[in-house]
C-alpha cells in the first residue's frame, strides 16, 4: 500500500483531517495499479463522514449565452463564435422545470444565468421565478449568478434562495489563463459575502482546462481552504468556437484519481458529478466514481451540453443501495 493511503486513513478516514497540497498532490501521482485502493478509501471516506445518501440536482438556464465575460472553456460567452445565443426563459417554463426536477427525486433545483453579475432586470426575473416555484414545487432552490454585490446576496437571502453556486473553476495560479475578464479573487470575494450570509456555498470547477497536476492538487487545496458545502465537479467537455475547443478530453483514470483526491482533502463536503462525466468517465467509470467519493449527481441534461437521462442514474443509484436523499432532511 502506497505511504500516502496509509497516511489517509489515520489522517482522514480516522480523524476527519482532508489531505493538504502535498497530499493530494501524492494521490493524484499514484500509478494505476494504486488507484482501486485510492477509490475505496475515499469511498469509505464518504460513508464514514457523509453517509450513503446521494443528493439530487437538476438545472435550468433562466438566461442562456451572450455573456460579456471570456471564460475560455464556455460557449455562452458572447465574444467567442459558438453556436449558443442568448435566450431568457419564462415563469412557466421556470416552474415547469422544477417540477420536471422534483419528479426526479430530485431535492435540489438551481437556476443559472449567463452574465457576469445579475442587474436589476435579472434580480426581478429571480425574484418571481423562485416565489412562483415555492408557491408549487416541494424543492430547494438554489441560484448561480455571477459575482454578487452585498446588497445582491441579501436579496437573495430574504427571496429564500438556499445555496449559491460560484465556481472558482481552477486554482489561483492558473486562472489567468482561462479567464481574463474577471479576476480570481473578484471570484473569491462574492464567496465570502455567501458565506457569510447563511446561505450555502457551492463551489467548484472543471478538470482538463490545461492545467498541470500540481495545479490540480492547489486547486483542491483552495477549495478545501474555501470550505464549501458542495463541490461541483466538472471535466472539460471542449465546445466549438471557444479558445479550449480543442483541449483533448480528461483521461476517466486521470478523472478518477482527482475524484478520489477531492474526497480525500474535503471528507465532509458534498462532492457532485457535473458536466463532462458522461464523456469522460461513461457508465463504468459513472459507477466507479459513486464509489470512490461521489455523493451527489445533477441529473438529466446540463446548461448547453446534454447528461445522462435522470432515469439511468437513479437506476444506478438503487442498484448500489446508495438512498437518494429526501428532501426533508435538507430543510
Amino acid at each position: 500500500m502506497p505511504e500516502i493511503l496509509d497516511q489517509a486513513r489515520t489522517r482522514v478516514l480516522e480523524n476527519g483531517v482532508g489531505l493538504d497540497e502535498a497530499g493530494v498532490l501524492a494521490v493524484l501521482n499514484l500509478p494505476d495499479e494504486h488507484l482501486p485502493a485510492a477509490l475505496q478509501l475515499a469511498h469509505e471516506v464518504r460513508m464514514r463522514w457523509c453517509g450513503p445518501e446521494v443528493e439530487v440536482e437538476g438545472i435550468v438556464s433562466l438566461k442562456t449565452g451572450g455573456c460579456p465575460e471570456d471564460c475560455h472553456f464556455c460557449s455562452q460567452s458572447g465574444l467567442f463564435a459558438s453556436p449558443v445565443r442568448s435566450v431568457w426563459l419564462d415563469i412557466p417554463s421556470l416552474v415547469e422545470a422544477a417540477k420536471q426536477t422534483a419528479a426526479t427525486g430530485a431535492t435540489e433545483f438551481c437556476i443559472v444565468a449567463a452574465v457576469r453579475g445579475p442587474d436589476a432586470r435579472l434580480m426581478t426575473q429571480l425574484r418571481e421565478g423562485v416565489a412562483a416555484i415555492k408557491a408549487e414545487v416541494d424543492i430547494q432552490v438554489a441560484a448561480s449568478l455571477g459575482m454578487l454585490t452585498q446588497e445582491q446576496v441579501d436579496e437573495l437571502v430574504e427571496m429564500g434562495v438556499h445555496r449559491y453556486n460560484h465556481n472558482l473553476e481552477t486554482c489561483r495560479s492558473y486562472f489567468p489563463n482561462v479567464v481574463t475578464t474577471h479576476t480570481w479573487e473578484e471570484r473569491w470575494e462574492t464567496l465570502r459575502m455567501v458565506r457569510e450570509s447563511g446561505m450555502e456555498v457551492c463551489c467548484g470547477g472543471i478538470l482538463g482546462l490545461g492545467e498541470t497536476v500540481e495545479q490540480r492538487a492547489e486547486f483542491a487545496a483552495q477549495l478545501a481552504e474555501l470550505d464549501p458545502h458542495e463541490v461541483p465537479l466538472n471535466f472539460l467537455n471542449p465546445r466549438p468556437g471557444t479558445p479550449l475547443g480543442d483541449r483533448p478530453v480528461v483521461e476517466g483514470k486521470d478523472a478518477l484519481r482527482a475524484i478520489a483526491a477531492f474526497r480525500l482533502a474535503m471528507p465532509r463536503t458534498i462532492l457532485r458529478y457535473a458536466g463532462g462525466r458522461e464523456l469522460t468517465l461513461g457508465d463504468l467509470g459513472t459507477r466507479d466514481g459513486l464509489l470512490g467519493g461521489i455523493n451527489a449527481v445533477i441529473v438529466g441534461n446540463y446548461l448547453t451540453t446534454l447528461g445522462r437521462p435522470a432515469t439511468d442514474d437513479l437506476k444506478l443509484l438503487d442498484d448500489l443501495k446508495m438512498p437518494v436523499k429526501a428532501l426533508s432532511a435538507t430543510l
